[in-house]
């Protein structure tokens, strides 16, 4: 259910909310030729939220069986879950009118440093990140895990080798400062040095 909720909310409430604002969608989708940065790092991200929901999907099919786990690592599971649910939100609505799914390299947005910002240049991807190992800790199972570890690996593809260069080229030194302070994921780490 709260799959549906994160969905529901996270990607068709926000989508609408943008497409009400400025009459786009904020989706730009895959972009690239196959095998290339753009496209790489846009289908494991599709690939990951694919397994996230097939992680249910399987276990109430009786395909699979949830790996036993103490009752403590369920409830911290749970807790990732709410702040990931939360936080992905909570910085989507901090983006205001520059939110996209997708980089359009013709495109200039607004440099968003506000809200969640200040303390990490994407925590969008960061809430998804910790609402996937929330998943992972309340339904343990290789489906879940994969989700997890296939999106860590698309959104450092997306993140170092599209998203970084993008707005280097469209906001220069104003992008360098910011990212010369801000952390990448977590607060202080990731930070890029050398700055303009």
């Amino acid at each position: 259910m709260i799959l549906v909720a994160y969905g529901a909310l996270a990607f068709g409430w926000r989508s609408w909310l943008q497409w009400r604002r400025t009459g786009s969608t904020g989706f730009r989708g895959l972009s690239g030729r196959v095998g290339s940065s753009e496209w790489n790092g846009g289908a494991l991200l599709i690939v990951a939220l694919a397994l996230a929901v097939a992680a249910p999907l399987v276990v109430v099919a009786g395909v699979l069986d949830p790996w036993p786990a103490p009752v403590e690592v369920t409830a911290v599971g749970g807790a990732l879950l709410a702040v990931g649910f939360v936080g992905t939100l909570a910085a989507q609505l901090s983006m205001g009118d520059s939110w996209r799914i997708g980089v359009d390299a013709s495109e200039r947005t607004d440099l968003v440093a506000r809200g969640l910002f200040r303390v990490s240049r994407n925590p969008i991807f960061t809430s998804m990140l910790v609402f996937l190992a929330g998943l992972a800790l309340v339904l343990p199972t290789i489906v879940s895990a994969l989700a997890c570890a296939v999106a860590v690996i698309g959104l450092e593809i997306q993140v170092r080798l599209v998203e970084e260069p993008y707005l280097t080229k469209t906001h220069g030194d104003g992008y360098l400062r910011y990212a010369a302070q801000v952390g990448r994921f977590l607060p202080l780490l990731g930070r890029l040095r050398g700055g303009p």
